[in-house]
């Protein structure tokens, strides 16, 4: 385990690599940014974002939490997608859950865990909205993978049902948003292929901010 002080020599480290290729990298860097991507995601430290992505410093906006929730009265992440959507204009909002999610495993139980009650409802609600699928899988262990896998795609059903995102792909044609999970088992990244715009166009009828009526899906 890395002690404390060896983080800073790590850092020294990380500096001299970076800058050995480009002695402008942090003078570039710090002049703004201008990522393509908004990556929603656990905070397990075991996922670490950028990395997995192949993508270097400045090229992926990142929020995380517990169990990579979109929660509409969470203002961090609100905030977090409407910076991301209308200052950076990014082209991609993913959602990415990983496989053995300690926080989808503890809305699972049974059980009072107090102050994370009101968060993990969230994922119980996941859960009770595909209850018949969810219970006719008899391996626990599938069953909780297959949790991990819906909690993604209700979260990204949310990220769609925001001001932010259906104004700005109206206009724009952008961002589209895309959930994916991580395999702690093998490191690969696995895209659940959300049908961004057929859920765009199901959910207007009733969450249509826009203002500008339904958006036709496009045809393939």
């Amino acid at each position: 385990m890395t002690k404390y002080n060896e983080i800073f020599e790590n850092n020294r480290l990380w500096v001299a690599q970076k800058t050995a290729g480009d002695t402008d990298f942090f003078k570039k860097l710090a002049k703004e940014q201008n990522p393509d991507y908004l990556y929603i995601g656990c905070s397990d430290s075991r996922v670490p974002t950028n990395e997995i992505m192949g993508l270097d410093a400045g090229e992926v906006f990142v929020h995380r939490n517990v169990a990579n929730l979109v929660n509409n009265i969470d203002l961090n992440v609100m905030s977090t997608i409407n910076y991301a959507v209308r200052h950076l204009q990014v082209k991609h909002i993913i959602v990415c859950g990983h496989y053995n999610c300690g926080g989808v495993k503890a809305a699972m139980q049974a059980a009072d865990l107090g102050i994370l009650n009101p968060w993990l409802r969230n994922i119980r609600d996941v859960y009770r909205l595909h209850r018949v699928e969810l219970d006719a899988i008899e391996d626990d262990h599938a069953r909780f993978n297959r949790l991990v896998e819906l909690n993604v795609q209700e979260q990204c059903v949310n990220v769609i049902k925001t001001a932010a995102v259906q104004q700005s792909y109206y206009e724009n044609h952008y961002p589209t948003v895309h959930g994916w999970v991580y395999d702690l088992y093998s490191g690969n990244l696995i895209d659940l292929n959300i049908d961004f715009e057929g859920v765009l166009h199901n959910i207007q009828e009733i969450y249509d901010l826009t203002g500008k009526g339904l958006m036709k899906k496009k045809e393939k």
